[in-house]
């Protein structure tokens, strides 16, 4: 992997990424794409996890798994299901949203 350093310079990150993990649709592209979502998802729990000063253990308990499950989630080294994506959203009082952009105008 490339290392890009923010030397101040505006760039078309489409290209950047592009070079990195190919075009959009392609399986590098889409793998790398998966794992940042991962990542991310991973942090919005942990950040979410720790705002309500619960820790992994007793996330863990109150979803039915165990503290590595979490944390593995955590680290975007795995990708829950949906429904333990909802059942951990659910158990730090939180809850989904989805909603259609408002359009432009």
């Amino acid at each position: 992997m490339n290392q890009h350093v923010n030397d101040g310079k505006v760039r078309d990150y489409d290209v950047v990424l592009d070079a990195e993990f190919g075009a959009p649709g392609t399986p590098e592209r889409v793998s790398a794409e998966e794992q940042a979502y991962a990542v991310y998802s991973g942090q919005i729990i942990r950040d979410a996890r720790r705002e309500e000063k619960v820790t992994q253990l007793e996330l863990a308990s109150r979803i039915g798994t165990t503290k590595s499950y979490i944390s593995k989630i955590e680290n975007g080294a795995m990708t829950p299901s949906v429904s333990t994506f909802y059942r951990i959203i659910g158990a730090l009082g939180m809850r989904v949203e989805i909603v259609r952009p408002m359009a432009a105008r």
